[in-house]
């Protein structure tokens, strides 16, 4: 990674950290799967009239669109709405990186190196421990629902990776066109068209503040430059970046929210953050030699990559 995409990886972080707060606030107004249908609907209009579609192929968007948007943020709405803590919130959903890599091993064949598996393995560790810690005290359903949401996003990564576009802002705009009726159908059937009426039409500023945020900072210009960090670089380098995410989450959870996690989550979003470190210093192997099918030249990339 150069110095450019680190920090930009960074300022990621902490947008993505303090969306948590954001979202919180949202779901004091509206119902979580509503509140998703929103949030893309608003990051698409008018947004798709001015944007080029990326130059990869329509099934990708779609899959994008589908996983990043649909599966992560009906699941991480979903966990939130149903008690899961913003700042804790901001941890689990790093099991991303996780998945990342696992499903970029299985199918682009990146094999991160030994120092980032074993990082992740504490990583898995720390999520363990807080999976625990909510069987005691707390429903663990909050928290399985956030499981999903990284796999979801973990999927979403490994297929923007695939897709090979240099630049993010023409995928953020164009995947989240898929999104808004499948979760405005899934609102309908879930949370009922009463509900949704009434949340909008008694959302409070501090709801449409929330939900501001979410379009304009985290979806465009968080994901714009997401997406087009793992357009460039392997999607083992980008994803532990993701990890910084629940520094800034906790912080401001505690700042805005007032939130104390128990001891035992504590202890194990310690262990994730410990993984963090590990990954910091953590290298990627070139892909295997294989004799198999390579990518299509439609998804190769246009100009050379560096290993990061």
């Amino acid at each position: 990674m150069t110095r450019t995409d680190s920090l930009s990886a960074a300022l990621v972080s902490v947008i993505w950290g303090v969306n948590f707060v954001a979202i919180d606030a949202s779901l004091d107004d509206f119902p979580p799967l509503l509140l998703a249908a929103l949030r893309f609907a608003l990051v698409a209009f008018p947004a798709v009239l001015f944007v080029k579609r990326p130059q990869t192929s329509l099934r990708l968007i779609i899959g994008v669109g589908l996983t990043v948007n649909v599966g992560q943020f009906a699941f991480l709405f979903s966990a939130m709405h149903a008690g899961m803590p913003a700042g804790l919130a901001s941890v689990v959903i790093q099991c991303q990186a996780m998945f990342t890599v696992v499903f970029a091993m299985l199918m682009l064949r990146e094999v991160p190196g030994r120092t980032r598996l074993i990082s992740l393995a504490v990583a898995a560790l720390g999520m363990g421990v807080i999976a625990f810690g909510r069987g005691q005290g707390a429903s663990l359903w909050p928290f399985v629902l956030m499981i999903g949401a990284g796999a979801s996003w973990g999927f979403g990564n490994m297929l923007t990776r695939k897709a090979g576009i240099p630049g993010g802002t023409g995928l953020v705009v164009w995947s989240a066109l898929v999104a808004p009726l499948p979760l405005l159908a899934l609102s309908l059937a879930v949370e009922g068209p009463g509900q949704d009426l009434d949340a909008l039409t008694s959302a409070s500023w501090s709801g449409v503040g929330g939900l501001a945020f979410t379009v304009v900072l985290s979806s465009w210009l968080g994901y714009g430059l997401w997406f087009a960090l793992l357009g460039r670089r392997s999607a083992s380098a980008v994803a532990p970046y993701g990890l910084l995410v629940p520094i800034v989450g906790i912080l401001a959870a505690w700042a805005v929210l007032g939130e104390r996690p128990s001891w035992i989550e504590s202890l194990g979003a310690a262990i994730v953050l410990t993984g963090i470190a590990l990954s910091a210093t953590a290298g990627t192997t070139p892909p295997a030699p294989s004799t198999g099918p390579t990518l299509p030249d439609s998804i190769q990339p246009t100009t050379p990559r560096t290993r990061a």
